[in-house]
């Protein structure tokens, strides 16, 4: 009979008892090892089944136990306890027969997994002893570095670089983070938390959209936008159609985004005329409002349009910088 050492690694964001069933087979009918006490072991041993832990030198534990046993089962750290595989893995290549080892995988990380370690590192950060700077923070002081990060994800997006988007929206969820963390230290009947966050993100796509969770009918993209807002609408009292639009997005999609909400309506009212101003910084605003006003019409984005050809602009001016730079010999 072939000896083995079967090295059972498992989730350490999943309950410490939910294993596999191939994995409870293993343990119950063989010796277990564990290089400490855990939740892990707990959970086992509540099961019935016998382990012991190994304080020190836990390969020449390991192969005395199958040795006696034929099998013998340890339970490795969530991260397989690599060094001790190492040093494992070159004794019994240096002494074949000795046993086998295998590696079982008794649970495995949930999609998302790796946002709970996102969670517990800026805990970390922003408690005491933690990062004095991200401490010393306010809801206010970082809105800028929101802003920015924003913007960053979508230079990403308008360069068509998928790695360089799957860092910056890391670098907005770390604002995301670090928000719902502060809010934690907010006055009591004010504190929020970020699965306060979370909670109301999926209460809100639950509930605004039935034609995936309730079993209404979806209809066309149309139906299914016109639905969302209907709802959307029920949700949120509100006194006026431009209620809820960000004033502190850029100009141009600011006046793209009150002519759209407008004609939600049906709603028409004429913008200022710039040729019945006096003052030069109104006349220019109802200048650039007829335009964003056309773009409109025409179904132009401004801001994207504006964007696309100033960095047009951008480029031309930096060869006509190259041009007028003394060349060297």
């Amino acid at each position: 009979m072939t000896r083995r050492i079967v090295l059972l690694v498992t989730s350490p964001r999943l309950p410490a008892g939910l294993l596999t069933a191939a994995a409870w087979d293993v343990v119950r009918a063989h010796p277990v090892l564990a290089g400490a006490e855990s939740d892990l072991t707990r959970a086992v041993r509540a099961a019935g089944a016998q382990v012991r832990v190994v304080d020190s030198g836990a390969t020449p534990a390991l192969l005395d136990a199958v040795a006696a046993h034929d099998t013998v089962v340890w339970l490795a750290g969530p991260a397989g306890d690599e060094s001790l595989a190492r040093e494992l893995g070159l004794r019994l290549a240096r002494e074949p027969g000795l046993a086998e080892m295998e590696l079982m995988y008794g649970s495995w990380d949930p999609p998302g997994a790796r946002l709970l370690d996102a969670v517990e590192v800026m805990d970390r950060l922003a408690s005491p002893g933690g990062d004095p700077w991200k401490r010393a923070q306010t809801h206010r002081s970082l809105a800028r570095f929101l802003l920015e990060e924003c913007y960053e994800a979508y230079d990403a997006i308008g360069a068509d670089d998928t790695d360089a988007l799957r860092e910056e929206l890391g670098d907005v969820l770390l604002q995301v983070l670090l928000h719902a963390r502060l809010a934690e230290e907010l006055p009591e009947g004010s504190r929020w938390n970020v699965d306060d966050v979370a909670g109301t993100l999926v209460d809100k796509m639950i509930r605004r959209n039935p034609h995936v969770f309730s079993g209404a009918e979806a209809g066309s993209l149309a139906e299914i936008e016109a639905s969302w807002e209907r709802i959307k609408q029920a949700e949120k009292a509100r006194d006026s159609v431009l209620d809820g639009v960000a004033l502190g997005q850029p100009a141009l999609a600011l006046a793209s985004k009150i002519l759209d909400r407008a004609g939600r309506i049906g709603l028409t009212v004429p913008p200022p005329a710039a040729d019945t101003s006096t003052d030069p910084v109104a006349r220019l605003g109802a200048e650039l409002l007829a335009t964003v006003t056309a773009a409109h019409e025409a179904g132009l984005d401004p801001e994207a349009a504006l964007r696309h050809t100033t960095l047009a602009y951008a480029e031309a001016l930096r060869a006509a910088e190259q041009l007028t730079r003394p060349t060297h010999p």
